[in-house]
């Protein structure tokens, strides 16, 4: 993918706090597009002993969701952990992967939030931004807001609200497992989200794209740390 550059990573907390409630003005809230043909699943794990971040991207047919095409990448990770700026110590590897991903994705789905977060901008609306394509965050947990508890059955969902304002649904992905926090990050909103994320769920509580990033991910962490193991 060509993905023109939208800022510097190299920034202080505070001035990532500030870039956050600058770019969230940017976000649009639309309809996902009709006639998704492929959705992209992108997932990130870490290395604390080499200081570094991997990031595995997963393209899928939809509604198939037959795999096409995988791209991994790692970078160095350069980021303090601080909660609410998760995207600036996993989103250079991303953006790093998605670079090397040869199709284009119709829309994309990331573990992690998008609207549902402090500033409005999660992990899935700052990819977002940066890819230029719709994407939906699909977190396990709750990072802010309130919600009452969605029925049991798969597909009963209720609103994830910060005050008055909705920020995210709550989704039962499957009949009595524990619920999907689903949030638009760009170019999408709260039904299409939460309609292709439910879409995507087949076996598992995790949807596929998702799913299937994080196993690709984990490989490629292992896959590396063996071999250097080994050099």
């Amino acid at each position: 993918m060509r993905i023109p550059r939208l800022h510097d990573w190299d920034l202080t907390p505070a001035e990532g706090r500030a870039l956050q409630e600058r770019l969230a003005q940017q976000i649009r809230l639309v309809p996902l597009p009709e006639g998704i043909c492929l959705v992209a699943g992108a997932d990130v794990a870490f290395s604390k002993d080499r200081g570094l971040v991997f990031a595995s991207v997963v393209l899928l047919t939809f509604p198939g969701l037959e795999e096409l095409e995988q791209s991994n990448a790692h970078v160095a990770c350069t980021f303090p952990y601080v909660p609410g700026l998760l995207s600036f110590r996993e989103g250079p590897a991303l953006v790093a992967a998605f670079r090397r991903l040869k199709g284009t994705p119709d829309a994309i789905m990331l573990d992690g939030q998008g609207l549902a977060h402090p500033r409005r901008m999660g992990l899935a609306s700052h990819v977002g931004l940066w890819l230029g394509v719709p994407t939906v965050g699909c977190a396990k947990s709750r990072l802010t807001g309130r919600h009452g508890e969605p029925g049991r059955e798969k597909g009963c969902v209720t609103p994830l609200l910060d005050g008055d304002e909705q920020i995210g649904t709550v989704l039962r992905s499957r009949t009595g497992v524990r619920p999907l926090y689903v949030s638009p990050g760009h170019l999408a909103d709260f039904d299409t989200s939460t309609r292709l994320v439910l879409e995507c769920c087949r076996r598992y509580r995790l949807p596929e794209p998702t799913r299937q990033a994080h196993l690709a991910v984990s490989r490629f962490k292992r896959d590396y740390q063996e071999a250097h193991r080994q050099a």
